[in-house]
């Protein structure tokens, strides 16, 4: 097969043909949308050139591969990453300019693909671009979401879930196999009978679901992997039955139509019902059935029914408890499909398997209601029986007599399936996804297991993609750092740290300054255009982005601003930085707490603008429907990185490394990878405030915290809260904050009041940003500290997690035997 060229001008006459075969225009005539689907295609040709290519050399490769199942994966927008991961920036940007077309014009012509919705899908997301650029023979496996979560529109003050319809256009990247199509069964009757002298079983007269797989080529950096992301789109196998509907039953005339048509039309349904439940389970039974018919169809093409050798080439990874029914769903293909008895199977299943836990709340480790389990998933709940009863009878023999311990260990227990524990019982790894995770995970959440199991638990930290999240979204910077050190650390970002004597550089520093100072006004024109809100890029650009979570605290950060508002009020001759506070995050709808937060931030927008001094010192700016695109605007321009998660609570953080590479200090916690941040970056280069997770946890267990005693000593704090609900923020209806106000100070239904100790923060926070305030002024000493956090940040790549991962867990050889 002779190779396309891809040169300068070969690019130039393919677009233009593409757009004169296509849509019958030429550039002058065509469309944005319709200039960007040639561009995007001429990029997808260049790519299926390099992926034909190595699924030719992969077809006959004999190593281990990965399966990374994952519910989400937020890829972001497809087109400049891969030009850059080609490596043909500098080429694609010659034809384009040559052609009068900017990357500006036609990259928002891309739909953002709704495949995900924050960190968790983010991180997979990163995983599959380093496991490409570092050849390892990998497919992340995920469903393919008609409408994503959902579009966020800030109407009336409040938060309004529109439909995210991101495939009305097509999808440019995603190339369907229906030819490895695969059948889901739910529901229907356990049917036994004896074969060959074994009892089989089958499913009879379940509704079957058809997932046909959309492939999305990943494109490693400088690589010759090209991997695959594999969405599976949900399909009815059959028609109408026509019989039926026409007898009047037209329910069950298109009863496999119905659950078809909504498996793969959301992400996260709301489950606080019972069919938005059960619509979640199947979702993710189909996500993992799927994926692991496909897995053993391959392994089978290589290795035939020499099962055996299973865990020596295949590793499934769980990214969160989601995709746990894998586990049971292997064992089901194993017995039922391909023959093997249970003891073989249970042996080549626990080798085959490892789990990511991402929390550590019990109330986020996911559990099923049996009955619900039952139901729509007879041959799964059986077995999960069978894995419950060998698993308890095992513990007995640890635990004798200790039946609350044993139960807070099984797989059944109290009338639910308890995912994170058969997640932990069943899979050869369990890591924590920074240090202090991992500790977490073995001296508290699975304290018991991590005693008979110690060898499992280990952790990876996390990492992002420097390529992503430097090297495309602020390509000044970049340029910079490569004149200063060379491009090295482009390929090993480790090199970084070649930047520190350049803090001490006061050419450097300025160049560093102008630097963010134009990736402030890109933004600010940016959000001038999608929003119609001004920015004054003179102010400090003072960043909180992150899913809407009590945990996550946006409450604290909003409880500040308030009081620094009333501050203003009251003196005025305050010295203030002036600052522009920016915080993007989706709530999920069935949240009522977030959503009152948005509408708490939102209202003390409205407040601050309104006063004519206060709106010269602060500002708000809520980023509506925040997603990768506005996240790749954003964060080149911020100066300072808000992670205030209550120490204990946040497994890792991404967005944080995403703010140190770019150059912003970090206000937080002592949580998640905020300690590494610490460590890499010394204690002068960041805004360490709050409790320590060992505090925070004495204090849920003794009970002794009440937040009354710091509302009765505290003036500033009292007068905030009592505005929030005597009509200072919502004169017509003063009471719309109650329930923010009550929990804080009282709880609910049960719950302590405070329950992620805001209020038990506040001074401590207070002082620090204080610190900031002043360090700020000091230009000179604010830069070296910048600088030192972008010098730091190379530990944080998702290239040495990816390689952490395949050295302590997957032992993946890369394909070429390269770049591991």
């Amino acid at each position: 097969m002779t190779s396309k060229s891809f040169d300068k001008e070969s690019i130039k006459q393919s677009i233009l043909g593409k757009l004169q075969r296509y849509n019958g225009k030429t550039l002058e005539e065509a469309n944005n949308q319709q200039i960007y689907n040639a561009v995007a295609s001429t990029v997808r040709d260049q790519i299926m050139q390099r992926w034909v290519k190595y699924r030719e050399s992969d077809r006959d490769d004999k190593g281990k591969r990965l399966y990374y199942l994952s519910i989400e994966f937020l890829i972001g927008r497809s087109l400049y990453n891969n030009v850059l991961n080609l490596c043909a920036t500098r080429e694609y940007t010659q034809a384009l300019t040559e052609l009068g077309i900017s990357w500006e014009e036609i990259i928002p012509s891309e739909p953002e693909p709704g495949l995900g919705n924050g960190g968790l899908g983010r991180l997979a997301a990163c995983f599959m671009d380093s496991l490409a650029t570092l050849n390892l023979p990998a497919m992340g496996s995920t469903i393919r979401y008609e409408y994503g979560l959902f579009r966020q529109k800030l109407t009336d003050g409040q938060q309004v879930e529109l439909p995210d319809d991101w495939l009305s256009n097509g999808n440019v990247w995603e190339m369907p196999a229906a030819d490895e199509s695969v059948d889901v069964c739910f529901e229907g009757n356990v049917v036994t009978r004896q074969e060959g002298g074994r009892i089989v079983f089958s499913v009879e007269g379940g509704r079957i679901v058809e997932a046909v797989p959309y492939d999305m080529p990943v494109v490693g950096h400088e690589a010759d992997t090209v991997n695959s992301l594999r969405l599976w789109r949900a399909r009815s196998r059959t028609a109408m039955d026509f019989g039926t509907f026409s007898s009047g039953d037209y329910r069950n005339a298109s009863i496999e139509q119905e659950l078809a048509s909504i498996i793969s039309k959301v992400l996260y349904p709301e489950d606080n019902h019972h069919e938005g439940k059960t619509l979640r389970l199947c979702q993710q039974y189909f996500l993992v059935s799927a994926t692991l018919q496909y897995a053993l169809k391959d392994f089978k093409r290589r290795f035939g029914d020499q099962f055996h050798l299973l865990p020596e080439k295949v590793v499934f990874h769980i990214n969160d408890t989601h995709p746990a029914l894998a586990i049971p769903e292997l064992m089901r293909l194993l017995m039922d499909q391909e023959g093997l008895g249970w003891d073989e199977a249970q042996q080549i299943t626990m080798r085959c398997v490892a789990y990511t836990n991402h929390t550590v709340m019990q109330e986020a480790l996911e559990r099923w209601p049996q009955e619900l389990v039952r139901r729509q998933l007879p041959r799964i709940y059986m077995i999960l029986e069978e894995m419950n009863r060998r698993l308890c009878e095992m513990l007995w023999h640890k635990f004798p007599g200790q039946w609350e311990r044993i139960g807070r260990m099984a797989i059944l227990a109290y009338d639910q399936v308890h995912m994170a524990n058969l997640c932990v019982a069943w899979s050869y790894c369990v890591n924590g996804v920074s240090r202090l995770h991992g500790d977490i995970l073995k001296k508290d959440t699975f304290h018991d297991y991590a005693l008979i199991y110690p060898q499992k638990f280990t952790y990876v930290t996390n990492g992002i993609s420097h390529r992503r999240w430097l090297m495309a979204c602020n390509p000044g910077l970049a340029e910079l750092i490569s004149g200063a050190i060379g491009t090295a650390w482009q390929h090993d970002p480790s090199l970084l740290e070649g930047l520190l004597p350049y803090r001490d550089d006061a050419a450097f520093r300025a160049e560093f300054l102008k630097v963010k100072q134009h990736n402030k006004e890109n933004f600010a024109q940016w959000i001038k255009a999608r929003q119609g809100i001004a920015l004054d890029t003179d102010t400090m650009f003072d960043v909180q982005v992150k899913r809407l979570h009590e945990y996550k605290r946006q409450m604290l950060n909003a409880l500040h601003i308030h009081v620094l508002y009333n501050r203003i009020v009251d003196d005025l001759n305050i010295d203030l930085l002036p600052r522009t506070f920016v915080f993007g995050a989706k709530a999920s709808p069935g949240y009522a707490k977030a959503k009152m937060i948005i509408r708490y931030i939102l209202a003390l927008s409205r407040l601050i603008d309104r006063h004519p001094r206060a709106r010269q010192l602060l500002k708000i700016l809520f980023v509506e429907n925040y997603n990768v695109s506005a996240a790749e605007m954003l964060i080149p321009a911020a100066e300072l990185s808000e992670q205030l998660s209550t120490a204990g609570k946040e497994a890792s953080g991404t967005g944080n490394m995403k703010f140190m590479m770019n150059g912003a200090l970090t206000m937080g916690t002592l949580d998640g990878a905020n300690v590494e941040i610490s460590e890499q970056v010394g204690m002068d280069n960041i805004y360490i405030f709050g409790m320590r997770a060992d505090k925070v946890s004495t204090l849920y267990q003794d009970g002794s915290y009440s937040p009354i005693g710091i509302y009765e000593q505290n003036a500033e704090i009292r007068r905030a809260l009592t505005q929030m609900i005597d009509g200072t923020l919502f004169p017509d209806n003063p009471a719309l904050l109650q329930s923010l106000y009550h929990d804080l100070l009282f709880g609910s239904w049960g719950a302590p009041a405070d329950p992620y100790f805001v209020l038990k923060d506040f001074g401590s926070y207070s002082m620090a940003q204080r610190r900031v305030d002043s360090d700020y002024r000091h230009n000179e000493q604010w830069l070296r500290k910048a600088i030192t956090n972008t010098a730091m940040s190379g530990l944080f790549s998702s290239d040495r997690s990816i390689a952490d991962y395949n050295r302590d867990i997957w032992k993946l050889r890369p394909i070429g035997g390269k770049r591991a």
